[in-house]
């Protein structure tokens, strides 16, 4: 099945009670039951939903995945990846990558016996030089949160499969449009499907897929015994979002590559961090991993302050300086007081991540505005 048929039809049905083609919003807490244990597959709703039940069904197929498992957020999703683990155990993860995670990481897990090593993935031999008896998993994001450095996903998945470690691998700045880990050899792909699945920012959720039914079972016990589930309403809005996905991301990839092109001939702007360029580092691997090279950018300017970047970000019309990514409408922010304040400013700037580091999440609206908002506000 193609992605544009997969997207609307697959892991979803009508409902077979009325024939509805919108899975119904399965709006209760709990399910009548014939007897004790006699029920027809859903007796709480933390433990099973039917709306979410659809919903994990439809992510496991966007990403050629067996079992998808849903969360109230993307950081929750992480997180319960993270609770497979146990005090002793290390962890190998990007060094560029999602400020969130890294506090998650270093804040929550770190204390509770977790090791973690944050390393340059863009070169796989750094992953190697990495590895000790105690590596349980290796985990990356790319294209990575901001700098949009590329990593080889087939060249860690074999480093990972060697080491006898999980590989797993935050796809959300990609989404399942435009990179499949599972088929690249990874055992775990997480989305913040807050982002471009959901597509309208209006919701706000995580999920984890996989085709291991051990790891799956896993999870699916963690989901119900800790807690982290979207509610029905949730579920919903990401079942819609993913039936567009495949014509918005199309849309987002056309006017992040005119943005793209246009800020690199921009006087103010110093460098343009864009996996697009056939000059940007590993641009060979994402062509060979990516159908497309998305909407999301980043951009240094000349004037290497925060200042300087302030002034552009509280000049833009169109663009809302805001947190997130993925929306139908175009965002602005600055990942160094946003998106990755919780990363020490030395760590920050000895991975490339400057004062005047902007990052864009590029929408769907015309290319021309978008262009002029950005133009007018570096003037």
């Amino acid at each position: 099945m193609k992605p544009a048929t997969k997207f609307i039809h697959a892991g979803v049905h009508p409902d077979p009670s009325t024939g509805a083609i919108m899975t119904p919003i399965y709006q209760t807490s709990t399910f009548v039951q014939e007897g004790p244990g006699k029920h027809k597959g859903y007796e709480y709703a933390r433990t099973q939903n039917p709306t979410r039940t659809q919903l994990q069904d439809a992510l496991a197929a966007a990403e050629n995945g067996k079992y998808g498992i849903s969360f109230g957020s993307g950081l929750a999703a992480t997180d319960t990846l993270l609770k497979l683990f146990k005090p002793g155990d290390e962890i190998i993860c990007t060094n560029d990558l999602y400020g969130g995670t890294y506090r998650l990481m270093k804040k929550i897990w770190e204390p509770f016996g977790l090791k973690f090593h944050f390393i340059d993935m863009s070169n796989a031999d750094n992953i190697t030089a990495a590895l000790t008896p105690a590596t349980k998993m290796i985990w990356l994001e790319t294209p990575t949160n901001p700098l949009m450095r590329i990593i080889d996903i087939s060249a860690c998945a074999e480093i990972a499969g060697n080491a006898n470690a999980m590989l797993a691998v935050d796809n959300t700045f990609a989404s399942p449009f435009l990179q499949n880990p599972l088929d690249l050899g990874a055992d775990v792909v997480m989305h913040s499907a807050t982002k471009y699945i959901g597509g309208h920012s209006d919701v706000v959720h995580g999920c984890l897929i996989t085709n291991n039914k051990e790891v799956a079972d896993q999870l699916y016990f963690l989901q119900n015994a800790c807690g982290a589930v979207p509610g029905p309403q949730d579920c919903f809005l990401l079942l819609r979002g993913l039936k567009t996905l495949h014509v918005r991301m199309q849309r987002h990839c056309e006017n992040g590559e005119k943005i793209a092109h246009f800020l690199r001939q921009h006087p103010k702007v110093a460098k343009v961090h864009w996996c697009g360029f056939q000059d940007h580092p590993n641009h060979h691997i994402a062509k060979t991993q990516m159908k497309d090279f998305g909407g999301m950018m980043s951009f240094e300017l000349k004037d290497d302050t925060v200042t300087a970047a302030n002034k552009v970000l509280s000049s833009t019309h169109i663009f809302a300086c805001a947190e997130s990514l993925g929306g139908v409408e175009s965002l602005i922010g600055h990942p160094a007081s946003m998106t990755h304040a919780s990363i020490p400013r030395e760590e920050r700037i000895a991975n490339g991540l400057t004062d005047s580091l902007i990052r864009l999440s590029v929408g769907i609206e015309d290319a021309e505005d978008l262009i002029g908002d950005l133009n007018q506000a570096l003037g």
